[in-house]
């Protein structure tokens, strides 16, 4: 708990039995009421890894649901637990643990309902290892992401978030997408919505074992992410309309 709030952890883990232990054993347990570890079909132990762990909550999808298939399960199963505040994080140890404390509190004294841990801010994505590649589509990508919905973030592509219970059970996540863009799906509804969003400098790790999308992966993920934003714009501007943002009351 903290401030009277119950904190959840959610893992959307795949092929994470090398770095789940590390991820883990730095989540302040003091802080943090339940973990919850949604696998998605991996192909090595990850679940029982987890269940070594003691992780209370462990979900194994039979069949691979994809990243976002993935988060739709963690929050659904952090509402049920009767999460106030959901942090998604990453369990390849990309992102350190140790961020939680400060990305709940600005949640639970009510500063900002969502919080992103950014790689970009305080230059340390190049240093801790981002290939040059990643680095420069990640630059452009944010830069037409702003321009496009009048946000002004360092990056949209953190596996690092922190959100209310309020603004998870506003958001029509079903509707995302079941792969890699149901993140930037999420972001522009948040943003569309007019919820604050709270940026922390987080440092980055990228090595063998961290998970990691191919090259040509990428390149769906980064038409996918502009097509969001294009939809996003165009909605704003009240030029078209479309069933990600149905329901939700535009930002003022």
């Amino acid at each position: 708990m903290f401030r009277n709030r119950k904190i959840v952890v959610v893992l959307p883990a795949y092929n994470a039995a090398q770095t789940l232990e590390t991820t883990y054993r730095e989540i302040p347990l003091d802080l943090v009421d339940e973990v919850v570890l949604v696998d998605d079909a991996s192909s090595d132990n990850t679940v029982e890894v987890a269940q070594q762990l003691g992780i209370r909550h462990v979900i194994r999808h039979e069949q691979n649901k994809g990243y976002g298939g993935n988060q739709k399960s963690c929050y659904r199963k952090a509402l049920e637990l009767g999460a106030d505040i959901v942090v998604m994080l990453h369990p390849d140890y990309q992102y350190t643990p140790k961020l939680i404390p400060a990305m709940v509190s600005m949640i639970a004294e009510g500063v900002y309902p969502v919080v992103l841990g950014s790689r970009i801010l305080g230059n340390g994505a190049l240093k801790g290892g981002m290939p040059v590649y990643k680095y420069v589509a990640n630059r452009f990508l944010t830069l037409a992401q702003n321009l496009l919905t009048g946000q002004k973030l360092s990056e949209y592509h953190t596996g690092y978030r922190a959100f209310s219970r309020q603004v998870l059970e506003q958001l029509p996540l079903e509707r995302n997408s079941d792969d890699f863009v149901f993140d930037n799906q999420m972001l522009s509804q948040i943003i569309y919505a007019g919820h604050p969003i709270a940026e922390v400098t987080c440092p980055t790790r990228y090595f063998e074992e961290a998970s990691s999308i191919n090259f040509s992966r990428s390149m769906t993920y980064g038409f996918g992410v502009l097509g969001v934003s294009l939809r996003h714009f165009l909605q704003r501007m009240g030029l078209a309309r479309f069933e990600l943002y149905a329901g939700l009351r535009p930002k003022a």
